[in-house]
């Protein structure tokens, strides 16, 4: 993670050196929504103590964000710092044939995160008052909260080490779910002076792997006997994100 922002710093302070005349900082805020859909899959077969063991396991989840950050921007780079909140539904199914075992859960669940945002952009003024761009950079979120629900209704906290444990039995840690996300899109500038503007941008995003499910894929690796089980899926959603700017 360090080595992508690293990069993005290097493109973006480069950027701005060759294009240094046409830069126009600025810095506002605004709101965001948004949301993302989790679909894995996990197919594991080895042999544990000569015994064949064979799993199947299936994720789902469609979680609803909202939130607000500020941000400061260079023309050809932008940076931002935001607050958010999520809630979620999902659904796991986990099937262990050498032990005629299976399980099917489901629920709701919530997560609190502070987000650093780093895009870089290219801006095409399309008149006095339109600015257009494309973006493309990284997300990290930093998680705060992780929560669940129990069958019952109870809300419980996923690090408290009595429901989720780690291969080893230990309690998960919220830094986790600490996850970086990889960000494409475009935004749109609506100059109302010379100095305040209105700025809209539509952001797809993809998630790379979190310490919590490498965490887990070891697990199975364990369980199964299998150095190699098959992971499939993918970890991805939009959002909108509408602020206010004043340009210096």
């Amino acid at each position: 993670m360090k080595k992508i922002i690293y990069i993005f710093v290097l493109i973006i302070l480069g950027t701005s050196y060759i294009y240094a005349a046409d830069l126009s900082p600025s810095a506002g805020a605004g709101g965001i929504i948004g949301g993302f859909f989790t679909r894995y899959t996990l197919a594991a077969d080895g042999k544990v103590n000569n015994d064949r063991i064979k799993i199947d396991a299936n994720q789902e989840a469609n979680q609803f964000n909202y939130g607000f950050f500020a941000f400061f921007d260079i023309t050809y780079g932008v940076f931002s710092i935001y607050f958010q909140n999520g809630g979620n539904n999902w659904k796991e199914s986990f099937v262990i044939d050498g032990l005629d075992n299976s399980s099917k859960s489901d629920g709701k669940g919530w997560e609190s995160v502070i987000g650093l945002s780093l895009l870089g952009k290219y801006p095409f003024y399309l008149s006095e008052q339109i600015t257009v761009f494309p973006l493309l950079g990284v997300d990290y979120h930093i998680s705060l909260k992780q929560q669940r629900t129990q069958p019952d209704g109870w809300v419980y906290d996923r690090n408290d080490g009595y429901r989720e444990r780690d291969k080893n039995n230990k309690a998960y840690k919220l830094m986790d779910w600490n996850s970086c996300w990889i960000n494409i899109g475009g935004g749109l500038d609506y100059n109302l002076t010379d100095k305040l503007f209105i700025r809209s941008k539509l952001l797809y995003s993809f998630r790379l792997m979190t310490p919590y499910e490498v965490k887990n894929l070891d697990m199975m690796k364990t369980m199964a006997g299998d150095p190699k089980p098959k992971l499939g899926g993918l970890t991805s959603g939009p959002s909108v994100r509408i602020s206010a700017g004043y340009r210096f």
